[in-house]
């Protein structure tokens, strides 16, 4: 499988976020089912739980499409037409901030026991992160062997998959602040809970007495950290299939 992830980071006019919804779930939904690869798509909106509260939030909205691509080449760019659709109509605010970055992802979901099966994810979390230059390798199996069980054992965690930048970028491109990308998958009615529990884990102050290894100092301190909630009318599964709209159509879902 050769697994890339795409990410939009937007915004939306004030009074066209019905408009953008009805557009990504009826006409994008069914144009991205005819490109080569095409996995799943789906949507989500910024939280007010944040992990680094002091950090800006400039996007309110994300989209993550994922693929398995034959030919990354030839298939990543295709994405970009669709998507310029809701720019072309207005439907993505000109305020600069609209960002498109593609990953190489080095696996799929890898899912803790926390992970409910038979239940959508209520929402996503990013990291835009990169690893000091000369430790990439100390950087992947600090995630693989420690990081990724920790933060996935939080209550409310439940799945991550990791990617590298790809050198195949959509247009219209710009500076990706982070060279590896970190995504979270959320199971919860209480992310304010498994917020606040992660940094108290990591502080080593949770009640649970559940204390995160130190860090390693492979991880650059330059990254940046994004809580979002699902809105979109499909939802993931771990292993990146989409149902869309009532879970009781899909009763081996359900």
């Amino acid at each position: 499988m050769t697994l890339y992830t795409t990410l939009h980071l937007h915004n939306v006019p004030a009074g066209r976020e019905p408009d953008y919804s009805a557009w990504f779930d009826g006409p994008h939904r069914a144009a991205l089912a005819h490109l080569r690869g095409f996995h799943a798509a789906d949507r989500y909106e910024v939280t007010p739980q944040q992990i680094m509260s002091a950090i800006p939030q400039p996007w309110r909205f994300l989209s993550v499409y994922d693929f398995d691509l034959p030919d990354p080449a030839i298939d990543v760019p295709a994405l970009g037409p669709l998507v310029a659709a809701a720019r072309d109509t207005g439907l993505i605010a000109d305020d600069d901030t609209e960002r498109l970055y593609t990953y190489h992802m080095r696996a799929d979901w890898k899912p803790s026991p926390n992970w409910r099966p038979g239940q959508p994810f209520s929402g996503v979390s990013i990291i835009l992160g990169n690893y000091v230059a000369g430790r990439k390798q100390e950087y992947h199996h600090w995630y693989d062997e420690v990081h990724s069980a920790e933060v996935t054992n939080v209550p409310g965690h439940v799945a991550m998959k990791r990617g590298e930048l790809s050198h195949i970028q959509i247009e219209p491109r710009h500076y990706c602040p982070g060279d590896q990308l970190v995504l979270c998958a959320q199971q919860t009615d209480d992310l304010a809970f498994t917020v606040k529990d992660f940094s108290d884990r990591a502080g080593g102050r949770s009640p649970s007495g559940i204390a995160m290894a130190p860090r390693s100092d492979s991880g650059s301190f330059a990254r940046t950290v994004h809580y979002f909630r699902k809105i979109s009318g499909a939802v993931f599964w771990p292993g990146g299939v989409a149902y869309a709209g009532d879970l009781s159509l899909y009763p081996n879902k359900a």
